[in-house]
């Protein structure tokens, strides 16, 4: 007796249709399962064996193989409990053969009892579904609502294995309203309201900035200044996640195990902030298996690193390639594995071991030889990553009065949406979605500098020593300076207010 349904498994974020094939046939009774198959996977055979007993279901004393092609792909997780029950109940004649479960993908891990439980990596695995031809899927009722939107995909929420048996019988429909998705929200967002900080004019103004274009930021200056509240912030002012955006955000987060049960699409942009202790494989991922990093979970969102001298230097040059290139590359023994990593990086530092170097507030107790010390923990190629840099000083007690003095952020987050938009609008048909992921070839055929702005940019260019790198992140910076201006063209003002953000603060 044989048969076969579709499972799926996740290899870095992106999932993979496994056909869980089952071979019952005459000798010693046992259950077997192939098909490179991790400890989770083979330790199903226990589970699949109690949820089908303990649901009413009888299990022939014969010898039984389970494999999942393609054998050559990596299987991992518990998703494969309810496809291989399935698989077997159809095998013994216990589901009929007109059933539509080979037009159907199943997900899910059994509970002893015969009840399903909510898996991790449910939209990358659905998603793979859809695109293999597949009418739907089964999935745990916890699970149903990452995927309720897919409406190209029916899906079908299930409690316990006896529902699903019967929903193959036809005996009864399991009906649940899919399409009220609640609005999920990341957990690790920060709650600092963006109206509520006093003073620091220029420091909001390169966060308006940053957020327009999606460039680094690296903000500099001594304690209790306001660096991290003014990062934290950072997201209000950011525009929502479109569509696509979401899915791919949604789809890393529950991968990684991040979401709540019950949750639907993420549309707030992350917020990571890693404590400086984090290992190199925590913040790029990596791992036996790897899994996504700190970089991967705060894709299209903001990765703030708090205190950037006290990580270890090993851990900032790993982030190198990943800001360059927008993805992390990770390669094992099994295979290489991708991770989007397009994050706005907001780095917040002292500029010495005592913090007050410079400052008007407290005296520097530093050497010259400690300070150096200090800020070459972080090196110049990963400066060089960093479009905006600012000096962030204490606020005056003018600014410390109850009145509003700057606009509120509802407003701010409109002007970075509406020149985002601009954006969009330029970059149509490159794939690239703001201005710090152009490249020298979208720099010197989409954007426009007038004479004086690109006479200024050469002359920079030679007197402040600007590295090739630093000429484009100027002019890209710029970009998104004129984008909020609504400014067709780059002018000289423009490039001007760009390289007052690359001063030499260190």
């Amino acid at each position: 007796m044989f048969s076969s349904v579709y499972g799926a498994t996740v290899s870095g974020v992106a999932g993979f249709p496994v056909s869980v094939e089952v071979d019952v046939a005459g000798g010693l009774p046992c259950l077997e399962i192939v098909g490179m198959p991790d400890t989770s996977v083979k330790e199903a055979k226990h589970r699949v064996r109690s949820a089908l007993s303990n649901s009413g279901f009888q299990i022939p004393s014969r010898r039984i193989v389970f494999n999942l092609a393609p054998a050559g792909l990596y299987k991992e997780g518990t998703q494969l409990d309810l496809a291989m029950a399935i698989s077997l109940l159809a095998a013994c004649g216990q589901i009929p053969s007109n059933s539509p479960i080979d037009q159907y993908g199943f997900l899910g891990e059994l509970a002893l009892d015969g009840s399903i439980r909510p898996v991790p990596g449910v939209l990358a695995m659905s998603l793979a579904f859809l695109e293999f031809g597949l009418k739907g899927v089964v999935l745990p009722l916890e699970n149903a609502g990452e995927v309720g939107y897919l409406e190209d995909l029916k899906v079908i929420p299930a409690a316990s294995l006896n529902e699903v048996v019967d929903w193959a019988w036809g005996r009864n429909g399991i009906r649940r309203d899919l399409r009220r998705i609640p609005e999920s929200k990341d957990k690790s967002r920060s709650s600092v309201a963006y109206d509520q900080i006093k003073g620091q004019k220029p420091a909001k103004r390169a966060l308006e900035i940053a957020a327009t274009g999606g460039h680094n930021l690296l903000m500099v200056g001594p304690p209790g200044a306001g660096k991290s509240i003014l990062a934290r912030s950072l997201p209000e002012i950011m525009p929502d996640l479109s569509k696509e955006e979401s899915i791919t955000v949604t789809k890393i987060h529950s991968i990684a195990g991040l979401l709540l049960n019950g949750s639907g699409l993420l549309t707030q942009r992350p917020f990571r902030s890693p404590h400086h202790t984090v290992t190199t494989a925590a913040m790029i991922g990596g791992g036996a298996n790897p899994k996504p990093g700190e970089i991967t979970l705060a894709h299209r969102g903001v990765l703030f690193l708090d205190e950037l001298c006290q990580f270890s230097p090993a851990v900032l040059n790993a982030l190198r390639q990943p800001l360059e290139d927008g993805e992390v590359r990770i390669t094992r023994a099994k295979g290489t594995y991708v991770f989007p990593s397009k994050v706005l990086l907001v780095g917040a530092m002292n500029p010495c071991p005592c913090g007050f170097y410079g400052s008007d507030a407290q005296d520097c107790t530093c050497t010259e030889h400690q300070r150096r010390q200090y800020v070459s923990k972080i090196s110049g190629p990963l400066l060089d990553r960093i479009d905006i840099h600012i000096n962030v000083d204490r606020v005056d007690v003018e600014e410390l009065s109850d009145i509003p003095l700057h606009e509120p952020a509802s407003k701010v987050k409109d002007r970075v949406t509406s020149a985002r938009m601009r954006q969009k609008a330029l970059l149509e048909g490159t794939g690239l979605l703001t201005n710090a992921e152009m490249g020298p070839k979208e720099i010197s055929t989409l954007v426009s500098l007038s004479s004086n702005a690109r006479k200024l940019l050469l002359h920079a260019y030679e007197t402040m020593g600007l590295s090739l790198r630093t000429y484009y992140k100027v002019i890209k910076v710029a970009a998104s300076i004129a984008n909020l201006a609504d400014s067709p063209r780059i002018e000289e003002e423009h490039i001007a207010e760009a390289l007052s953000y690359r001063q030499k603060i260190l």
